[in-house]
């Protein structure tokens, strides 16, 4: 499993450091290549600024109380954070998550619970930009206007 040159994009799990059940980190973790968690990180999880291939994935009985940046992350546990996946972000049936999920592409499976929101990567580029606060407050903003046309 170490070592492997094999892609988890090939159906294999590719493991490059592994946090152990009895492990507990207080502190951000930097990473690359694939991350296997099975203790608890009280910390931001990030990728290493160009990382190919970063995967996080988080096993039923770890915990994360962060943040977690990485272009692929697989989630079976605890998460109490938001995450911003690149590429893709599963949820296992055993998933707890509490925070906002950025993505490009999900998987949910049946019996993951998430309290938060799933925010594609492309839903901030499509938001108007801030109002002007200084702006005549009495009219509505073609912004807004633009929003509420898409809302409806």
């Amino acid at each position: 499993m170490f070592g492997s040159n094999k892609s988890n994009r090939d159906g294999h799990l590719v493991v490059d450091a592994l946090i152990g059940a009895q492990v507990v980190i207080r502190g951000d973790v930097e990473f690359s290549g694939g991350l296997y968690v099975e203790g608890t990180i009280l910390g931001k999880v990030i990728a290493a600024d160009g990382a190919a291939n970063a995967t996080l994935t988080l096993a039923e009985q770890g915990s994360i109380e962060g943040e977690i940046r990485a272009q692929v992350v697989v989630l079976s546990g605890r998460l109490d954070g938001d995450v911003h996946a690149s590429e893709k972000v599963e949820l296992t049936p055993t998933a707890r998550v509490t925070g906002n999920i950025h993505y490009q592409v999900v998987e949910m499976n049946a019996g993951a619970q998430l309290t938060g929101r799933l925010i594609h990567g492309n839903a901030q580029m499509a938001l108007p930009p801030p109002a002007d606060e200084n702006a005549d407050k009495g009219k509505d903003s073609s912004a807004r206007k633009k929003l509420a046309d898409a809302m409806a």
